[in-house]
């Protein structure tokens, strides 16, 4: 693995309605979600370019995935973390933590999703 690139390339995030889910992630990003059925799990598919810089990812339902505010938390890069967290709110989301000062590193924010789960946000 070349050195240059982050190690991270894929990211999963649960969901147990996946209507909800996809309209909610389409609302809250503006970017529109394709379904892809895997068998016995439900995939929607963030836009991905093969090659480009960033982690492609999906909202997964399926048995044995369970929204929570535990574990990992996957953080979207965003131009505006407030007005990435009002249109979280319009989408019945809930911000956890508003647009935070970290410094050298930027802006971070916190908000639980739709389904449940605690996702990130970060800006320069």
């Amino acid at each position: 693995m070349a050195d240059n690139i982050n190690p991270v390339i894929w990211f999963e995030i649960p969901v147990t309605d996946m209507p909800r889910g996809k309209a909610f992630y389409e609302a809250v990003f503006g970017h529109k979600l394709e379904i892809v059925d895997m068998g016995e799990r439900q995939m929607a598919m963030f836009p991905m370019a093969m090659n480009a810089i960033g982690a492609g990812g999906a909202l997964v339902k399926a048995e044995h995935y369970v929204p929570s505010y535990t574990g990992a938390i996957i953080y979207f890069a965003v131009a505006d973390i407030a007005a990435t967290l009002d249109k979280v709110a319009a989408s019945k989301g809930k911000t956890l933590v508003p647009k935070t000062d970290i410094g050298q590193y930027g802006f971070f924010g916190l908000f639980e999703d739709s389904e449940g789960n605690c996702i990130g946000l970060h800006s320069m």
